[in-house]
């Protein structure tokens, strides 16, 4: 029995009964690869017989409004939305917020409003009393708040465990003088490449594989400290959960589970969410920008495996001229491409040479923003070029999908690393991106040898995350219930 299960018995089913209906407030960080898994995890809660409030701010309240329509969030009677101010001035722009400027913000704003919002639940005769919190790890100002109330609260890191590790170290870098960098040449002349051997759970990584956040040269960073803060208070929470399976981070995840309050990896999440039966809670989305549904017409078209799927996430930008090597690196492969541009994705304006679309024309496919989940679960794709952000990297995996990796920031350099080097499913974009290496990576990613024991790989790992979540005594099954049972519903077990 490993250090981080906390097994109680085997159940049956996900469903629970109560005295009281127990009510869960959700809180992501306020950015798409938040929200999205925190969604998830609120769905299956609400199906194992809580009541949700789920919290987003103003300003992606507006947003998903936006993309999904006016009535999109009018939830059900146990499933409401509620809204909290970010503290940044107001804005229409449809894009993600700085990522420091957004984070200081929220660690200095957003418990007065948080406060307030659960006083009005608790004093509201339509709601159950709330009595746990679900907080995404990085907004662990809610801690206050639970403290303050007498409940339990998890926090949900929606990165990798992987990622989580490396950033509960961010002391220890910068204790042996690895962080901050001493000035901006250390960038670029090799000292990324030194190797770090003491890391636990990790044999060898090299600092380049550690989060982009570390990549300062400045002491007073904003990230630095929020990292650094962040990381302290998860030690002081109920419990932490995570969205990944044992086998998949199995040394990782024994390293944590000496660090931290009790570990309960229960993911994916995607696949968990097949135990949930309720129809209308799939009509609950999270997409901030509107979703092409044509892009799967599309794909109905081709082959099997024989697309390439590009996205890059919602927060990554590049150049003008990174996304023209992109381009010509996809058309010069010869391979169908469905291609993922969202509306903000490059920091300038640009237009894609008309050249491109017409050598594309027959074979190429563009979207603003995709089902994503549904298209990485059509057999017509054969790959995929990501930025290796976890939620994408989980996703692939969920679907035996290997993948060719451009990691932008934060911990996606770790999760790289971890696909390349442990789990054989990724080969990355090394350098500069060129449109000669674009164009080898997918055409061995496609039809090389290499591309053949990425795919197998894949599939192994498809076939374990399946055994975790959707066999009823499956790890990460096991792992959501008896965290339920031990943490969130422990109040209301003691009163029956």
């Amino acid at each position: 029995m490993h250090a981080y299960q906390y097994p109680q018995k085997k159940m049956n089913s996900l469903d629970i009964t109560t005295v009281e209906k127990p009510h869960a407030v959700c809180i992501p960080y306020p950015a798409q690869g938040h929200i999205t898994p925190m969604l998830k995890l609120a769905k299956v809660l609400h199906f194992k017989g809580f009541h949700i409030t789920f919290v987003n701010t103003e300003f992606n309240h507006k947003r998903l409004l936006k993309s999904r329509g006016a009535d999109s969030l009018n939830g059900f009677p146990s499933f409401r939305f509620e809204t909290i101010p970010d503290g940044l001035p107001e804005s229409d722009v449809d894009a993600t917020q700085d990522t420091p400027t957004l984070c200081e913000s929220l660690r200095k704003t957003c418990l007065v409003p948080f406060r307030n919002l659960l006083a009005k639940l608790n004093h509201s005769r339509h709601v159950p009393p709330v009595s746990c919190i679900v907080s995404d790890g990085v907004m662990s100002f809610t801690l206050i708040a639970s403290e303050e109330l007498g409940i339990p609260e998890v926090f949900f890191w929606t990165i990798s465990a992987c990622g989580l590790l490396c950033y509960l170290h961010n002391g220890q870098l910068v204790k042996k003088g690895l962080v901050p960098l001493k000035d901006s040449s250390y960038m670029t002349n090799g000292y990324l490449e030194t190797a770090i051997d003491w890391l636990p759970g990790i044999k060898e990584i090299l600092l380049r594989d550690f989060p982009s956040f570390f990549r300062t040269i400045d002491p007073h960073d904003i990230m630095l400290q929020v990292l650094q803060e962040e990381c302290g208070r998860a030690k002081h929470a109920s419990a932490i959960i995570l969205n990944t399976f044992e086998a998949l981070e199995h040394d990782v995840l024994e390293a944590l589970s000496s660090m931290l309050p009790p570990v309960y990896p229960i993911g994916p999440l995607t696949l968990l969410l097949n135990h949930v039966t309720d129809e209308d809670l799939k009509t609950i989305g999270s997409n901030l920008w509107k979703e092409d549904r044509e892009c799967l017409k599309w794909l109905d078209t081709n082959e099997p495996k024989s697309v390439i799927y590009v996205n890059f996430g919602s927060i990554t930008v590049m150049t003008n001229h990174q996304l023209i090597e992109f381009a010509w690196g996809l058309a010069n492969s010869g391979k169908t491409f469905l291609w993922v541009i969202r509306p903000d994705l490059v920091d300038e304006n640009t237009i894609l040479p008309y050249e491109f679309v017409l050598e594309t024309k027959d074979r190429g496919q563009l979207s603003g923003w995709c089902p994503q989940e549904e298209v990485l679960a059509h057999p017509a794709i054969g790959g995929f070029l990501t930025h290796s952000g976890w939620n994408s990297t989980i996703e692939s995996l969920c679907n035996g999908v290997p993948m060719i990796c451009w990691p932008f920031f934060a911990e996606q350099p770790t999760n790289c690393r971890f696909c390349c080097k442990e789990w054989g499913v990724g080969m990355q974009i090394e350098g500069d991106v060129t449109r000669d290496r674009v164009e080898r990576l997918v055409r061995e990613l496609m039809e090389g040898q290499k591309g053949k024991e990425l795919t197998m790989k894949a599939l192994e790992w498809k076939k374990l995350a399946e055994d975790a979540t959707i066999l009823k005594e499956g790890s990460s099954f096991l792992n959501y219930d008896n965290m339920v049972r031990q943490v969130l519903l422990s109040d209301n077990l003691k009163s029956t």
